[in-house]
């Protein structure tokens, strides 16, 4: 269990222009969530790595503070691994309904019988071991990792993927670059704090909808104009693909044309 930080009052947006170089930028940056989240704690409240692993697992597509609000009570019906094996997913569904998908439960308890049968019942310290968990993917496994055993992991969420953007430190195209680009600017022995840092500062100054950049005390110096603008006009932190099927109606009327013009000749 953690305490809640209490949320840092505004700060006026440095005036000095951006760094050109990415890990210049990315060393300003570190700087500002310092001041801002010096310490930031882990928002998903557990009592042991199988409790976090299971929380994670819950947070995909959820709040985390809907997450908080069930787990107590499934906790103390199954605190560990063995227990929560021990349960059908039709008697775990009733206490996490409110996280979403049924599949959360089937998740939760394939997971834990795997755990008992491969490791004991302990959540293993490693990263390929995460990932062959049933409903463990990369994220989740980078969380425990790093939150869980203090292990250097950078977990992308869609605040840091939207800030990674925001910031110029990675064209964002996919978590997978995100991650890559992050951790090739932000020093190895910070990624532990940093991806919290990140995130608590993206609930604060930073929301996907309604982003005021030039009250922000990073993306005032750190967002191009031209992503600012496009942002405003589209009211959303990434541009608005055109639908597939427009560009394919689009695709066959230029085809169309083009045979038109080949057989007027």
């Amino acid at each position: 269990m953690t305490a809640t930080a209490a949320l840092p009052s505004s700060r006026p947006a440095p005036a000095a222009p951006a760094p050109s170089d990415r890990k210049a930028r990315a060393a300003r940056i570190l700087q500002i969530l310092d001041e801002l989240f010096p310490a930031p704690p882990i928002p998903l409240e557990h009592g042991d790595s199988y409790q976090l692993l299971v929380a994670v697992i819950l947070s995909a597509q959820c709040t985390d503070e809907r997450v908080n609000m069930v787990t107590p009570a499934l906790f103390a019906r199954a605190p560990d691994a063995k227990t929560m094996a021990s349960l059908t997913p039709a008697e775990v569904y009733p206490y996490i309904r409110t996280c979403g998908f049924a599949s959360k439960a089937d998740n939760i308890v394939a997971m834990s019988r795997a755990l008992v049968a491969e490791h004991g019942g302990q959540v293993p310290r490693d990263m390929a071991a995460l990932e062959n968990l049933p409903g463990v993917g990369h994220k989740t496994a980078s969380v425990v990792m790093v939150q869980a055993f203090d292990e250097p992991a950078f977990p992308v969420d869609t605040h840091i993927h939207r800030l990674a953007g925001r910031w110029q430190l990675s064209r964002a195209r996919t978590v997978e670059e995100v991650e890559k680009d992050l951790k090739a600017v932000f020093p190895r022995e910070r990624w532990t704090r940093l991806h919290l840092q990140i995130i608590y500062f993206g609930r604060t100054y930073c929301p996907a909808k309604g982003h005021l950049p030039a009250q922000c005390p990073i993306c005032s110096w750190a967002m191009s104009k031209a992503r600012a603008r496009r942002e405003a006009r589209q009211g959303v932190s990434k541009p608005v693909m055109k639908p597939k099927r427009k560009q394919a109606t689009k695709a066959k009327a230029k085809a169309k044309a083009k045979r038109s013009k080949s057989s007027a000749k």
